[in-house]
């Protein structure tokens, strides 16, 4: 059985993140940047935390479906934060983008791989769609930044789109390479520490490993097959 935090206790592992206020101050970084992401953080997380208990207890298909949606077009708006200027231009085609690849990764995983019961079964369905949209996510923001500067460099689209593609992909690379040797990722410690067998765990991991990868990727050529059509009007 997992062990539960107390309040006072999880106020401890605020003192990292406070320290890094304090560093990204002293060296005139935008620490303020910083304070509203780690209360925006807390906010969101205690509000979601009481949120999914309404949404596990409901059981029903079209909470999920809302809920799923609310997902993709949060997670396609944070994309392009960067992107200030393009942003309304871009948002449809970074939803469309993180729609097609990561509800088809998600669909083929809770269908094929774990084959769940009822298919909308929201314990399973939430937590993966989470990381299979938070992954396509940063991955589209990378691509998306990365793209428009090789473009301004005068580059061609496709110097520029096999450019952003590669800069894209390298942290879910990265963590490809790492994991099991320099990581053990999310999912995998939170099963091991709930006393599910290591096995278990690592099949597991490596089947989100396998979806996060493939779902940022697949996000990422549909972006920017999807800019040079609207560009281009091909």
């Amino acid at each position: 059985m997992i062990q539960e935090i107390s309040l006072w206790r999880l106020a401890i592992a605020f003192t990292p993140a406070l320290i890094a206020i304090v560093i990204m101050f002293v060296w005139a970084q935008n620490y303020k940047t910083a304070i509203y992401g780690v209360a925006r953080m807390l906010l969101q997380l205690l509000t979601i935390g009481y949120f999914l208990t309404y949404i596990f207890e409901s059981d029903s298909a079209w909470i999920v479906v809302i809920m799923l949606s609310i997902m993709i077009a949060v997670s396609s708006w944070i994309a392009l934060r960067t992107l200030n200027k393009q942003r309304k231009y871009l948002y449809k085609i970074t939803l469309l983008s993180i729609a097609i690849g990561g509800g088809s990764t998600l669909l083929l995983v809770t269908q094929g791989v774990l084959a769940i019961e009822p298919w909308y079964a929201p314990h399973y369905i939430i937590p993966l769609a989470g990381m299979i949209f938070s992954n396509a996510m940063n991955s589209v923001s990378l691509t998306a930044e990365r793209f428009f500067a090789e473009i301004q460099r005068g580059l061609s689209y496709l110097e520029a789109r096999n450019t952003a593609f590669q800069a894209a992909l390298i942290p879910i690379t990265n963590s490809l390479f790492a994991v099991g040797v320099v990581s053990l990722p999310g999912m995998m410690t939170g099963q091991i520490l709930s006393g599910v067998s290591p096995l278990i765990a690592v099949r597991y991991q490596i089947m989100v490993m396998s979806m996060i990868f493939g779902a940022s990727a697949i996000a990422v050529a549909c972006f920017l097959i999807l800019v040079k059509q609207v560009k281009h009007g091909d």
